[in-house]
């Protein structure tokens, strides 16, 4: 199955945005891409190669960030019950998907949920990976 180009670009750009955020690292539990931070999943990339859409999942607790998040085309509550704390799938590859922009923001929120103080005090600070 072919990764249409723009999900994939849009899908590396969130991905090194991830990446550069204090304290992050990616890491492939499961086989796919997740970024971390302080050992914990803020966001889960999937994996790039095509045997699954390309999607991006994110923590969003602001409630204004998570229901603009589940109108993106295909966008659902995550699974294995991770949707009930706030989690969010969304395709990259849908007609209409969010732009990387609004992505790296949502990414960056779920960042803030997870993060440590100190490390969300440096990314207020300036500081980038």
């Amino acid at each position: 199955m072919a990764v249409p180009r723009n999900a994939l670009k849009k899908w590396a750009k969130v991905r090194e945005f991830a990446l550069g955020l204090p304290g992050a690292a990616e890491e492939f539990p499961w086989g796919e891409s997740v970024a971390k931070v302080n050992k914990k999943v803020f966001v889960f990339l999937g994996v790039d190669d095509g045997s699954y859409p390309l999607a991006l999942t994110v923590k969003l607790t602001d409630e204004t960030a998570h229901t603009h998040a589940l109108t993106s085309p295909g966008a659902e509550p995550a699974g294995y019950g991770l949707g009930k704390a706030g989690w969010v799938r969304i395709p990259l590859a849908e007609q209409g998907a969010p732009a990387a922009e609004l992505l790296c923001d949502w990414v960056e929120e779920s960042y803030r949920a997870i993060a440590p103080k100190r490390l969300t005090a440096e990314l207020d600070a300036g500081g980038r990976g």
